[in-house]
């Protein structure tokens, strides 16, 4: 046989196994992304690491069913494993998360920087901040904002006000939303009983320093919170004076104030810290909420997550709690979703699979299980779904019988519009001053918000020198008659020092 014709033959024999082979495999056209089905062993692997207890794990009790007026709501499966499933069905690929938890962001750096690999991980901003000043991570792909693909649920469902957010800020002149994708956010405020102090006492950072409640409040034992905290309390006629919040630049300069590193201004702030760290009944991470609760403290600086659950463990015990966010600022907070250059690399795969992990927990039911299960407010407000308003309204939406209520106002978060109609909504009037207003903060707390920003290296340093001088022993504070007393002791130990020199010497 001729060999142009055994070609010929090869090659048509060639193209009809490509073609049967095409029609058995499923694909997936949408966005233009067309990914094949492959073996088993063919499996994508996902390393993702985050925050303990910070996604839903399923197993919901019968009771725990979320009824919407949008359709029922339940976590019968952990996240983790309906989004393997989501994403097979999706893009008919394989993928296995391996999940892992972080304990600090300090500890996530150093893992990084130890040489530990992770694809996807979930820091602070501060430390997002950081890890874009220092080139750790891979940007997004140029369709991961494009709102006519079907699967980008991020997209299409972030807050305005979120986005609006990361798109404003920026490091080394590239903007957040380049590398980060929210998923938590929130204040911070002041928990308080309302039977021992009052809303006025609460709206002041001055507070933790208020000897009126000495060693009945509780801080933050991290150098973040505490600074922000005694830079509101020592600037407080500044950042509280008409002449200061009717500037035109106002939310600039608040956010220069709030973070306000210069030599002197640490100075104060470390007099502050140890002034408070004498009042304080303690610096704490998580028993605040306990100390709360138990009556052991009549107020606590608290994350605004964590205030919703400090108030909502207190109504079970029949125990009332408000929340209050200081007149002087509060500090707008988020964790986001950040690909790391030393996981996902150059692996085109492996960056989708991480992509769609962030848009299939952006998926609005799966930002309302979020939501239930860790108590902290998602970044999704939905876009043209009304699942997470719904949610809202399920929780806070005031009742028929419901006698003092008022409309609060939450465009701004859900469409960018302060007064849009479809997101005013009727709650009792407590609410303004309790939950809904830790977990969505009216416009007119916004507005007086500053994120924390990245520290420098030599600004680091001076901060934390900073709280190690807080956080030791402060000798000023020292009674003169104890100093009497320890210098009487270091006399008589010479004393008999010598003494026993003498006595050697003559035997």
């Amino acid at each position: 046989m001729n060999r142009y014709i055994k070609k010929a033959m090869a090659l048509t024999l060639t193209t009809v196994c490509i073609v049967v082979s095409l029609m058995c495999v499923p694909v997936n056209l949408s966005g233009g992304n067309v990914i094949l089905a492959g073996a088993a062993d063919d499996t994508i692997t996902l390393r993702v690491c985050s925050w303990e207890e910070y996604i839903d794990t399923g197993d919901w009790e019968e009771d725990d069913t979320i009824d919407l007026e949008s359709g029922d709501i339940r976590g019968d499966n952990s996240m983790i494993s309906d989004f393997e499933d989501w994403y097979y069905k999706t893009y008919g690929k394989k993928v296995k998360v391996e999940y892992s938890c972080l304990g600090t962001n300090e500890e996530l750096y150093n893992m990084l920087t130890l040489g530990d690999e992770y694809d996807l991980v979930c820091p602070s901003e501060y430390m997002i901040m950081k890890l874009i000043a220092e080139n750790w991570l891979e940007p997004f792909s140029e369709d991961f904002y494009d709102t006519s693909i079907a699967e980008n649920y991020y997209a299409k469902g972030v807050s305005p006000f979120i986005r609006k957010t990361f798109d404003e800020n920026k490091i080394n002149g590239e903007p957040w939303s380049r590398y980060a994708a929210g998923y938590m956010w929130g204040i911070t405020g002041i928990v308080y009983n309302p039977d021992k102090v009052t809303k006025e006492e609460a709206s002041t950072w001055k507070i933790i320093s208020n000897s009126k409640f000495r060693r009945q409040i509780t801080i933050k034992d991290n150098v973040r919170d505490s600074m922000f905290a005694a830079l509101g309390a020592i600037k407080a006629d500044k950042l509280t004076s008409e002449s200061f919040k009717n500037r035109a630049d106002y939310q600039d300069r608040l956010t220069e104030e709030m973070n306000d590193t210069s030599e002197q201004t640490i100075s104060e702030v470390q007099s502050y810290l140890q002034s408070v760290k004498d009042n304080a009944y303690s610096f704490e991470t998580d028993s605040g909420k306990a100390d709360m609760i138990t009556g052991k403290v009549v107020a606590g600086y608290q994350w605004s997550g964590d205030a919703v659950y400090t108030m909502d463990q207190a109504d079970d015990d029949d125990f009332r709690l408000d929340f209050a966010v200081p007149v002087e600022s509060t500090n707008l907070y988020f964790d986001g979703w950040v690909m790391l250059k030393s996981g996902v690399g150059s692996d085109a795969q492996k960056k989708h699979a991480a992509q769609s992990f962030i848009n299939f927990l952006s998926i609005p039911e799966n930002a309302v299980r979020n939501m239930y299960y860790i108590g902290y407010t998602s970044v999704i407000s939905g876009g043209d779904s009304s699942v997470v308003y719904d949610y809202v309204k399920w929780n806070y939406g005031a009742d028929e019988d419901d006698t003092d209520t008022v409309d609060y106002p939450l465009g701004y978060f859900f469409s960018g519009n302060s007064d849009d109609d479809r997101y005013i909504l009727n709650t009792p009037r407590e609410q303004t001053y309790r939950q809904l207003s830790a977990q969505y903060p009216s416009e007119e707390i916004m507005d007086r918000s500053a994120v924390m920003q990245y520290f420098d290296a030599e600004e680091t340093t001076r901060i934390n020198q900073m709280w190690i001088n807080v956080r030791c022993y402060n000798i000023n504070n020292v009674p003169v008659s104890v100093w009497c007393i320890a210098g009487a002791a270091v006399v008589c130990l010479i004393a008999l020092v010598i003494k026993l020199k003498i006595g050697k010497k003559y035997f």
